[in-house]
């Protein structure tokens, strides 16, 4: 069994990430009748005994004593992480995994990437070190940041940058939080635009996730489910006290139905590295669009389950994408659906068959599927399905990141800040050309895509 490594990097990683571990948590121990230490635990958790210095790791099989998760901490401002460290999630990490500072990045990417990422380059990796150590096959490493901000898009792609360097074989997944277009920060744009350029660079998968979406979806929840939350679910109480984690837990779902083959049995497992030789058709063109459904657990709301046709629908409904993008305004190089639940491969092959109807995919690759199937469903829900693909509508969001980038770079605004801490302005003409170079791709895709069919020569027998 492999294991993976999360990396957390900045307030709002940090925070998805708090998100991600209690769900962990919940499914494990849902679905764990035995309260032994089993395989599938092992994938994010260690199992060790904390009443020996150091701590003594306990194999399989054992009963669990205190788990450790399998993630390393990084902020350059201590609020939410010794939030985390003081919540009811305490006993999961380590001093050992945690690597901060107290005066933040303000808002600036140069700050995270030259000066924290030369300060505490050493610190990082050290730490990223020991983690690395304590698995028995390390397979993936899975990033979680945001953009928009000085720590998350500087710290957060250096780090991503030295775990390539220091671990060029293990597979590096990322996923980035991209700020909405009336965000208070006003040097977003750059901060963006710098961090794509090193995620085209050193990232083998990226999911970008948009705030603006994510926003969307919870008031569509909203809409649909008026008076329909039960007062004891946590998201009837969360509705006015902490609305964000509302927005990160749809983020913690999709992290957790990606990587369920990796933990659980099915009849299609699909493991992580599958995912980057069968959806990344050229080397730079991995940025992915997500969508799944259904976003409500049966817990919270007092609703009918969705049908299982109707969740393959959703799937490809713009409102269901992590991303202001309509998939089906696109041409796909590849589609990939992680199905979770008591569901026939009948059924998916049906749906598919069903789906693939209504959909563009590109001329070299017309059945670019690929299908997974977990048997565990997600906590509270009887299944659901996950859809990473690659489609050319994730150049809407990238050309709008193009232009916020262009308002405020043509008129020299702001670059002084960047400047005077290294940042050149051929790093800046790079970053500008890399984005409009995969804004290319996907162009030239779609304009194959809508040029008239040739007809080929058959050979005439004599």
């Amino acid at each position: 069994m492999t294991q993976s490594l999360v990396i957390q990097i900045g307030q709002c990683g940090n925070q998805i990430g708090a998100q991600f571990w209690q769900k962990a948590l919940e499914e494990h121990k849902h679905f764990n009748h035995s309260r032994d230490y089993d395989e599938p635990m092992h994938t994010f958790f260690r199992n060790v005994d904390t009443s020996v210095a150091p701590y003594r790791e306990l194999e399989y099989g054992s009963k669990v004593h205190t788990l450790k998760a399998r993630a390393v901490m990084i902020d350059m401002e201590e609020g939410v992480i010794n939030e985390i460290a003081s919540g009811p999630l305490r006993k999961l990490f380590d001093v050992k995994q945690r690597v901060t500072s107290v005066s933040g990045s303000g808002n600036n990417w140069a700050v995270g990437y030259y000066t924290y990422g030369q300060s505490h380059r050493e610190q990082i990796l050290d730490t990223v070190r020991i983690a690395a150590e304590q698995c028995d096959c390390l397979q993936s490493f899975h990033f979680l940041h945001s953009m928009g901000g000085g720590t998350g898009s500087g710290l957060g792609t250096c780090v991503l940058e030295m775990l390539a360097e220091e671990y060029p074989s293990i597979y590096r997944f990322v996923t980035s939080v991209y700020p909405s277009q009336d965000d208070d920060v006003v040097t977003s744009p750059y901060n963006t635009v710098l961090a794509m350029n090193q995620l085209y660079q050193f990232a083998h998968c990226v999911m970008p996730v948009e705030n603006q979406a994510l926003h969307d979806m919870v008031a569509k929840i909203d809409h649909q489910t008026t008076d329909a939350f039960r007062p004891e679910s946590a998201v009837a109480a969360s509705k006015h006290k902490k609305p964000w984690d509302r927005m990160n837990s749809i983020v913690a779902n999709m992290l957790l139905n990606m990587t369920c083959s990796s933990r659980f049995e099915g009849t299609l497992n699909v493991d992580v590295n599958e995912l980057t030789m069968n959806l990344v058709p050229y080397p730079r063109m991995h940025f992915l669009t997500t969508s799944m459904s259904p976003l409500t657990e049966s817990k919270d709301v007092r609703v009918a389950p969705r049908r299982l046709d109707q969740i393959f629908t959703d799937l490809f409904d713009p409102a269901f994408q992590l991303t202001k993008c309509n998939p089906r305004q696109g041409t796909y190089t590849s589609c990939a659906l992680l199905v979770r639940g008591a569901v026939d491969v009948s059924d998916i092959r049906r749906n598919v068959d069903r789906m693939k109807k209504s959909l563009q995919f590109a001329r070299f690759i017309p059945d670019g599927w690929k299908t997974g199937h977990c048997s565990v469903p997600p906590v509270h829900q009887r299944q659901a399905v996950l859809c990473l693909s690659n489609n050319t509508s994730a150049g809407q969001s990238f050309q709008l990141v193009k232009r916020r980038f262009l308002q405020l770079y043509k008129k020299k605004a702001y670059l002084h800040h960047f400047e005077q801490l290294g940042v050149s302005r051929d790093t800046f003409q790079g970053a500008l050309e890399n984005l409009s170079t995969l804004l290319q791709m996907y162009s030239d895709i779609e304009k194959e895509q809508q040029a008239p069919m040739q007809q080929t020569t058959r050979l005439r027998l004599v």
